[in-house]
Parts: structure tokens; C-alpha cells; sequence
């Protein structure tokens, strides 16, 4: 089946011939950077990582490390592949957004979204930080929209994809597709082998509990970047103290994390691993009217969907709906309750902590 055309209906038929395609980017991916951490593990001495955390350049939306360099030659690769079969356009935290079409005897360069194919927004290694030095999983993070003739946002995605990129001792991984229109999540456990592909041990549907915990859990405010932590730090203890008078918190069990990937943290929030998230920098730095680094609209453009799609809840900083241009660049806030029932119990409390 080709999917291009003058005039493409989007249907299920062909979401699902492009989700074939995203898994075989994603699987590449993953066998990419495990190939490069497993290396470097394996390598004598303490220099094996010395290639993987240098960083290279900065693209449009963040510093490139040399981890990040083969995915993001995978991921033109792979756009430029598919593009000799049908339009379509990619935004990679590197180059922003590309248009691709087919074009006598191979591909062009197109100029804008006003043609007849899906709309791709790919992090091939989101929690670059966390890999790079062999600490803890990254994702490959990539949301496809149908067809529009306009920059997508993110109320357009229509699928979701997170496959895990692990450590060198890892065993398993897993790998999240979330389809937010129909309200459905699929969570499956691979095994990994030196081979490129993963065999699927377990396939089931994510949904998030629906208890309303105010302790017993991970509660974590994201304090990514020296230059916000104080001011983070402070709302954060108010936020908790106002848990512990007005709800009977047990702040000793009141846990946090700092998972230095926003598709990382929103997948356990789709667990139920963690309770809520806030990424407050964004809204930090426009108070203060002061840049600071932020979440971008491609680090969490599949992973929303995601949690969403399992049954959690993601706003803005505020509360308010989240919805926005997907790119390489804007600073993004937002804060994921596990469930409805914890953002009714506990989102006011949050609003009161963020008031004048």
C-alpha cells in the first residue's frame, strides 16, 4: 500500500501501515544506542563513555551529545526512506521541521506542510543525560499526526510511541503506544539480546489506578537545572505542607525523583509508578521574565498522549488546558496527576502554592 496521494483518506488502515514504520525507526533506535552503551561499558578503563558524553553541537532545540548522533542519522535516514514513497513531515530537535516528498527517480525537499502525508514529531534519545553515562533508561519518543496543512499541535497526535532505551545491564525493556482519541495504551515487555530485534514477552493494556494518595508514593517537582531549583524548591515545600495540614500527608512518605527525561517520567505516571509530575521551569522563567532550560513541545509531544491515553491527567502549569505548536524550541510547563481523583483532590492546593 502507498498512503500518498492528492487527496488521502486517513483511516485506520493507514495509521496502522505507518505505525509499522515507526516501530522498525524505534527498533533501530534501540539497537543503535544499545550497541554504543554496551561498547562503551565494555570498554577498559574510564574513557569508554568519553565519546558518548562529548558534546558535539546544538541544534535547534538542544545540545547534541555524541550519543545522540547516530539516532539522529537513523532518523533522516528513515524519513528520507519513507519519503520516496509518500509525503511527509518530521521535526527533530536538531533540524526543526523538514518536508519530504517523493520526486522523479527519488526524494525532494518540500516546502511546507500542505501535503498529503502524516506528520512525525521524533526525540530519537529523550534522557540522552541519563544514558550517556550508563545511570538509567532513555525513550525513543515519536507522535504522528494525520495530514495537515499547518504546524501540528498537540490535541492533533493521534499516536503516541516510547520504546525504552536502557542501560547496558538491562535485560528487558519496554515500549508504550498510546492512541489518546480512542483512550487506549498498550504496554508491551521485550527481551533483549544482541540481536536487532526484541522479542515480545507481554502485551497488556495500561490504565491508571484510581486511588487518590496524598502520601505513599513519588510525588516529584522536576529541578532539572541549578538556576530554578530554589524558587522550585520553595513551592514544592509549601505544596507539601499544605498536603500535610489540609489532607494528613505523611511527608515521610512523600517520594521524589528526578528522572532527567520527560518521557520517562510521564511513562511511570501512565504506571502508576509515580503519583504526579510538575515541570514547573517554563512557568518559572516567564515569572521571572528570565530564560532558563526548559521542556520543549518534541520532548513530551508523544508521551502526553500517552499518559493520557492510560488514564492520567495533564495540564498546564496552572491547571488550565495544555495544548500547543508542536516544535524544537517554545518552553513547555506542565503537571500530570496519575488520575482524576488525585488531580480533584490535589490540584488546589498546587494552584495555591503558584499564586500571587
Amino acid at each position: 500500500m502507498t498512503p500518498g496521494g492528492p487527496s488521502p483518506i486517513w483511516n485506520d488502515e493507514i495509521e496502522l501501515y505507518f505505525e509499522a514504520s515507526i516501530r522498525q525507526l524505534g527498533q533501530e533506535l534501540a539497537f543503535a544506542t544499545r550497541r554504543a552503551v554496551r561498547k562503551a561499558a565494555h570498554a577498559t578503563g574510564p574513557s569508554g563513555f568519553s565519546e558518548l558524553v562529548r558534546a558535539t553541537a546544538v541544534g535547534v532545540g538542544d545540545t547534541t551529545f555524541g550519543l545522540d548522533e547516530e539516532p539522529e542519522r537513523i532518523v533522516a535516514r528513515w524519513a528520507e526512506s519513507l519519503a520516496l514513497e509518500t509525503p511527509l513531515s518530521v521535526l527533530t530537535e536538531d533540524r526543526g521541521w523538514r518536508h519530504l516528498g517523493p520526486s522523479p527517480g527519488g526524494w525532494s525537499e518540500l516546502p511546507s506542510f500542505d501535503h498529503s502525508g502524516p506528520r512525525f514529531a521524533i526525540d530519537p534519545v529523550d534522557g540522552t543525560r541519563n544514558l550517556m553515562f550508563d545511570i538509567r533508561s532513555a525513550w525513543a519518543s515519536i507522535a504522528m499526526a494525520p495530514p495537515g496543512p499547518h504546524t501540528p499541535r498537540l490535541s492533533d497526535v493521534c499516536l503516541g510511541y516510547l520504546r525504552e532505551l536502557p542501560d547496558s545491564r538491562a535485560g528487558e525493556a519496554r515500549l508504550l503506544i498510546g492512541r489518546p482519541r480512542r483512550k487506549q495504551c498498550t504496554l508491551e515487555r521485550l527481551i533483549l539480546s544482541d540481536e536487532p530485534e526484541a522479542l515480545v514477552l507481554q502485551t497488556e493494556d495500561l490504565t491508571a489506578d484510581s486511588e487518590a494518595k496524598v502520601s505513599g508514593g513519588f510525588f516529584p517537582f522536576f529541578r532539572y537545572h541549578p538556576d530554578t531549583r530554589e524558587e522550585l524548591a520553595r513551592i514544592e515545600a509549601s505544596f507539601f505542607a499544605r498536603l500535610e495540614e489540609n489532607e494528613g500527608a505523611n511527608l515521610r512518605e512523600i517520594y521524589d525523583d528526578q528522572y532527567i527525561s520527560n518521557a520517562g517520567q510521564l511513562v511511570l505516571l501512565a504506571q502508576s509508578k509515580y503519583r504526579m509530575i510538575a515541570d514547573l521551569r517554563a512557568w518559572v522563567a516567564a515569572k521571572r521574565e528570565r530564560p532558563s532550560v526548559t521542556s520543549k513541545p518534541y520532548d513530551v509531544a508523544a508521551a502526553i498522549p500517552i499518559a493520557r491515553a492510560a488514564g492520567a491527567v495533564v495540564t498546564s502549569a496552572t491547571g488550565d488546558e495544555l495544548d500547543f505548536e508542536l516544535d524544537a524550541t517554545s518552553p513547555v510547563s506542565f503537571v500530570g496527576w496519575v488520575n482524576p481523583q488525585t488531580e480533584a483532590r490535589l490540584a488546589a492546593h498546587l494552584s495555591k502554592c503558584l499564586s500571587p
